[in-house]
């Protein structure tokens, strides 16, 4: 289980939207619109669930290699989110 998360539009920074779900029944579920108070700003965002992935640390994955062939950095779905990209799995649709 994980938590849905969304960018805050004003700090660009991943928020918890407070939906507590997997990546697998998350994907499956209807297209909605939702709100979310941002602990960051202060403000209420809307997000539509494409805007929205699903964070769960327990699961690495791993990014291509960067700088030196060989090396390659093990991150989690949060470390994507803070630099603003949406998290990937190892098997995206």
């Amino acid at each position: 289980m994980g938590m849905v998360m969304v960018k805050c539009p004003r700090t660009g920074h991943a928020i918890p939207t407070g939906i507590k779900t997997d990546r697998e029944s998350f994907r499956r579920s209807a297209v909605f619109f939702a709100r979310t108070r941002c602990p960051i700003c202060g403000a209420e965002h809307a997000w539509f669930a494409r805007e929205a992935w699903v964070d769960e640390p327990g699961i690495r994955v791993r990014q291509p290699q960067r700088w030196l062939p060989g090396v390659s950095i093990e991150t989690d779905q949060a470390m994507y989110a803070m630099e603003g990209r949406r998290g990937t799995t190892a098997n995206p649709d």
